[in-house]
Formats: structure tokens, C-alpha cells, sequence
């Protein structure tokens, strides 16, 4: 049967907020005032997650733990990566510029994502685009064996850090790749002496996050990048997914418009929706996967499940598509195989 017609329930406009000197003071830092949101999500989570942290060094306990984990983790953490995310893709702060280095740092700290999380993203995923020198590429997996994502994450854990400095000195951006492991090498540092301070508490307000968060951001990618299209592996129109209508795009600014985010990386994140709007007959036109109602962590879990039916009734059927659910289950069984191709270095030109 027809899936669920085209209607965008799920844009998030940048919020607006009363005229006051501290939003003049916000807004006189930033390149761009939609931005706002960015710095107020910045106080807000170093005002709550610092005096927690604090006091579980002060009094452990494992109560005060579970507060800690439960606000830091599933309430913060996935509006702080996104945040970083659209941050190291587009100018931020224009004044006191030292807040671009000092913001991504503070923020990987408190709930840690990886320090060289620009270095990878930016500086070789995006360039590489999901194919084999990614080395965040699902392409040589199979995207509905968890046992293949198990293999996936140990990869990332034990080869990523030597294959991201080996990749960008390769591509002469020996800066990047300095910063990524100074970087990471301080934030490991950091929690090592932490350990000597109280074990307990590193454990539990940084090592476990730096844990957590590495294998919530490798679902994630596996969701993003499970549907390749085999005859065009480097084209982002078939090789990522976009996820609709459902609570993740309002908690982390448009996040689920991914395939629109690889064609153009640096597109503000309010203008996500209206893209994908304006080029829905090309989606279309292009053999386009996108969801609604389910975001990537839970596309990735369904695939690990095997669950195509509830993929299928979650598949959106663009004007002029008409399958029925078990072709969509064909049509994204197709999409998820291990595949031998000769894929070229350079990216496909979405044009």
C-alpha cells in the first residue's frame, strides 16, 4: 500500500527571543543571528552538567551518578553534538574568535565527543564521502548484520585514531592531523589525572560518556550511510538517508535532512526543511530513501533487527511512487548488501 503522504510535520525555525542586552551581547559575537540558540544551548549545559559534575566529585554517590548520566547523555548530549556539528561546518562566532576553539573543547569535555570530531567529519569524511578511504565508510558491511556493526565500531575504536592523522598528513593537512591527536591526547590525559582525584566519579561523569557517545555517534552514521546504491556509491543522493516527521529534527536542529546536508555541507540548518521541499521530484527522480517517524538510531536498529516491515510502513512514497510495501522491502534489502566494485577516490558530483 502507499505509505504516508508528503507532509512536513518536524521544520524547526530558529527561536526567537525578546530584545535584551544579553541577547545584544549573544548576537554581537555571532556571524549569524539564527545562531543564538547555539550559545544559549552552550550556558544552559555548562550551568547544569559543571555544578553536577562537582558535586560528584565532592560527594560521590551512585544515585547522584545515575542523575548525572541521565541528564548528561539522553537529555544534552544529542543536542550538543548537532550543535557541534553545524558549527564546524559554518562560521560562528565572529568576535572573540578564540570561542571557536575553546567552545568545541569545552563542550567535548563535558560530554565526551571526540576532540578531533571536526578533523574526522569535516576534514575526511565529508571529503571522502561514505567510500573507501572513509574510514567511517559502511560500504564494506553488511548493513543488517549486527555482528558486521560490531566489527564496524571495534575498527573505529582501535584503527581510528592512527588512520585519521595517517589519512590527513596523506592529504597535506598536517595541522588537522596534529590537532586531532594533541587533542585527544589531552582529553585522555585530562581523564587519567582525573582518575587519581576520584575513580568513581571519572568513571562515571567521563569515561563512560567518552565510551557511550563514540558507539551513539557510530549508530548514527550506520543509520545515515546503511542504503547505498551500488552503481552510484559515491553519490550522496543514494548513498545517505533523510529521516522526517519525528521528535529528533526538533531536538537536534534538522539533523534527520541528511542527504541535503552532504550535497551542500555548510547549509544553515533552518533552511534543511525547505530544501528537501524544493527538490522533492529530484529526490525522487534519484531513487531517494527517506523515513518519517523513525530517525537514524532507530533505522540502524530496525536493520539490526531485520525489522524491513516496519522500515517499509516508514518509507516515504514521493509524488509519483506508488510500491507496495514488499517492493520497498526489496528495493531497501538491495540497498544494504556488501557489494565489489572498483569505487573511484573522488567523490561523485551531485549536479
Amino acid at each position: 500500500m502507499p505509505g504516508p503522504s508528503l507532509t512536513l510535520t518536524d521544520p524547526t525555525a530558529a527561536p526567537t527571543y525578546a530584545p535584551s542586552a544579553f541577547q545584544r551581547a549573544i548576537l554581537g559575537l555571532l556571524y549569524d543571528p539564527r545562531d543564538a540558540v547555539f550559545v544559549r544551548l552552550t550556558l544552559k549545559s555548562a550551568a547544569i552538567m559543571l555544578p553536577l559534575i562537582a558535586l560528584l566529585y565532592a560527594r560521590f554517590s551512585w544515585w547522584l551518578a545515575a542523575l548525572v548520566f541521565a541528564v548528561q547523555l539522553p537529555l544534552l548530549a544529542p543536542p550538543v553534538i548537532l550543535m557541534l556539528h553545524n558549527t564546524m561546518h559554518r562560521p560562528f562566532f565572529k568576535k572573540a574568535r578564540w570561542l571557536n576553539r575553546a567552545h568545541p573543547y569545552l563542550m567535548s569535555g563535558l560530554f565526551g565527543i571526540p576532540t578531533g570530531y571536526m578533523e574526522h567529519h569535516v576534514g575526511m569524511h565529508h571529503v571522502e564521502n561514505n567510500l573507501r578511504n572513509d574510514l567511517s565508510s559502511t560500504m564494506q558491511y553488511q548493513r543488517d548484520n549486527v555482528l558486521h556493526w560490531l566489527q564496524y565500531v571495534g575498527r573505529f575504536f582501535f584503527t581510528s585514531h592512527l588512520g585519521l592523522s595517517t589519512y590527513l598528513v596523506s592529504k597535506s593537512r598536517g595541522q588537522l592531523a596534529l590537532r586531532a591527536m594533541v587533542s585527544d591526547g589531552v582529553h585522555l590525559a585530562a581523564m587519567a589525572a582525573l582518575w587519581f582525584v576520584n575513580p568513581r566519579a571519572t568513571l562515571c561523569a567521563f569515561i563512560i560518556p567518552y565510551l557511550v557517545v563514540r558507539i551513539m555517534m557510530m549508530v548514527g552514521n550506520w543509520g545515515q550511510h546503511a542504503f547505498i546504491d551500488p552503481s552510484r556509491p559515491g553519490d550522496s543522493y543514494v548513498n545517505s538517508i533523510t529521516c522526517i516527521n519525528g521528535v529528533y529534527n526538533h531536538k537536534c536542529f534538522n539533523d534527520g535532512y541528511h542527504i541535503g546536508h552532504h550535497i551542500k555541507q555548510n547549509r544553515h540548518w533552518t533552511e534543511m526543511p525547505q530544501d528537501f521541499l524544493d527538490n522533492v521530484e529530484r529526490y525522487r527522480k534519484e531513487g531517494c530513501i527517506v523515513f518519517q517517524k523513525i530517525d537514524f538510531f532507530m533505522v540502524s536498529m530496525l536493520l539490526f533487527a531485520r525489522r524491513y516491515d516496519i522500515l517499509a510502513k516508514n518509507f516515504v512514497r514521493l509524488p509519483g511512487d506508488s510500491r507496495t510495501d514488499a517492493e520497498v522491502i526489496e528495493f531497501l534489502k538491495s540497498r544494504t548488501v556488501i557489494f565489489a566494485a572498483d569505487v573511484p577516490d573522488a567523490v561523485v558530483a551531485n549536479v
